[in-house]
């Protein structure tokens, strides 16, 4: 996201897609690619988690609030179909260097199949889910200093301009600006292993 501004403080959460649609109410195939208020999916509940958040005195009281919120919806948890959720893990334990073709096979799926359940319930198709973790575990390494033609070579791009085109395409910046980007500047890792305690991530807050 991007904030302008004077004296704007904001909480940043991060949802595995795993959760995401249960959390946040809506199919994520219906927003993917979009930008979308908070108070369109949650309405009333929106405002008022905001009026408590402005209302709020310390960040430890506001990351509080984020919690609760999070821990409330999935109270009522509907995650998507296991196969799904396999072909997810693999993918991000593989860093986003896997084949939609062999994932369906070792599902027992076809790859149509896997394709139609994926996009569903993901909001992306598999091959542009493989595209994103990698992109992800790509700029991380680049906030954390790496040079951009080491951090090609060790996330499996072809080269360097392959790098560029992919940082270009999913941030809309050159790998040189990313360690700059606030959105990762205060995230550390990209997806929680963890889904039973979906909870806001990164204990710091941007200010601008």
């Amino acid at each position: 996201m991007r904030v302008r501004g004077e004296n704007i403080d904001a909480i940043q959460v991060r949802l595995s897609p795993l959760v995401a649609e249960s959390l946040l109410g809506v199919r994520l195939a219906d927003i993917a690619g979009g930008l979308v208020s908070l108070d369109d999916l949650w309405g009333a509940e929106a405002v008022r988690i905001g009026e408590r958040l402005t209302d709020a005195r310390s960040w430890p009281e506001r990351f509080a609030i984020a919690d609760t919120a999070l821990a409330d919806r999935w109270a009522e948890q509907r995650l998507v179909d296991p196969q799904v959720q396999w072909a997810w893990e693999q993918m991000r334990l593989g860093g986003g260097d896997i084949r939609v073709d062999r994932l369906a096979a070792e599902l027992g799926w076809s790859r149509k199949r896997l394709w139609s359940r994926f996009q569903s319930q993901i909001g992306l198709p598999p091959k542009q889910a493989a595209r994103l973790v990698r992109f992800d575990i790509a700029a991380h390494r680049l906030v954390a200093g790496h040079r951009p033609a080491l951090v090609a070579a060790d996330c499996g791009y072809t080269d360097q301009a392959h790098l560029h085109r992919e940082v270009v395409a999913f941030a809309g910046v050159t790998p040189g600006t990313v360690p700059n980007e606030p959105f990762l500047a205060v995230d550390a890792t990209a997806w929680p292993t963890d889904l039973r305690q979906p909870h806001a991530e990164g204990r710091r807050y941007m200010r601008h």
